[in-house]
């Protein structure tokens, strides 16, 4: 298996945001989609691609509808996406993806979880080359050939393609998302979720304590509610 399968196995033995988390990173990810592309789902593809993902964490029906309502309002303010790298504890590089309305307090915020769990915030492009950006896609598995599949999708810049108990995920570099998601939608193909990932080119591995050090760190960084995403170079301790 590639790299893609041991970052997705090491990221589902962590623990993930509380349900209500997951609810904020996606509400805020409608209201970014509807803003560029509109309202309707079926014009929008960026939209469609985030309710799927809704769904997949059980987001109520009326919690996206209310989301997307919310978003169509013109004196809503818009999130911008802003991105911070830098370093924690025993070197280990981390990346955080933010969605902020107020990008002053972000900064703020992000600095002071750096300075307290003695890491340093870095300046772009300190750390972003060391990961790959990365799409996936999560689709039902009924009736798909795995080898079939990977060889059909070859053309889209498919790089992995692997099952897990959840379904079959597909990874590709960030640029493939729109035409592997038209190209599964064209196939009838039900698309569970997808999304993007940021995965590290060489992991550092550090001991049992050393890791207890970065989880300070990356605790902290995601209660944020800023916060929509946490990456790291962190070799998992077992």
């Amino acid at each position: 298996m590639g790299r893609a399968f041991e970052f997705r196995k090491a990221r589902k033995m962590k623990r993930w945001s509380a349900m209500s988390k997951a609810f904020t990173r996606i509400g805020k990810d409608i209201v970014m989609a509807v803003k560029e592309g509109g309202p309707d789902p079926d014009s929008n593809s960026k939209l469609r691609a985030v309710i799927q993902n809704g769904k997949s964490v059980n987001m109520p029906k009326d919690n996206i509808e209310r989301a997307i309502k919310r978003a169509s309002d013109k004196n809503l303010g818009d999130f911008k996406e802003v991105l911070f790298e830098g370093y924690a504890a025993h070197g280990i590089a981390i990346l955080v993806e933010t969605a902020t309305d107020n990008n002053t307090r972000t900064v703020a915020n992000i600095r002071s979880y750096f300075n307290k769990c003695d890491g340093n915030l870095g300046t772009s492009g300190s750390v972003i080359f060391m990961f790959d950006h990365t799409c996936n896609f999560r689709i039902n598995p009924e009736g798909i050939d795995l080898e079939d599949l990977e060889l059909e999708f070859i053309d889209y810049g498919v790089e992995e393609v692997f099952e897990d108990e959840d379904g079959i995920l597909i990874y590709a570099p960030f640029e493939s998302f729109g035409s592997i998601q038209s190209a599964l939608e064209e196939k009838g193909t039900e698309i569970l979720s997808s999304g993007f990932e940021r995965i590290p080119q060489v992991s550092k591995k550090i001991n049992e304590a050393q890791a207890a050090d970065v989880e300070k760190l990356l605790e902290k960084i995601e209660e944020d509610d800023d916060v929509q995403n946490v990456y790291h170079n962190m070799t998992e301790i077992n």
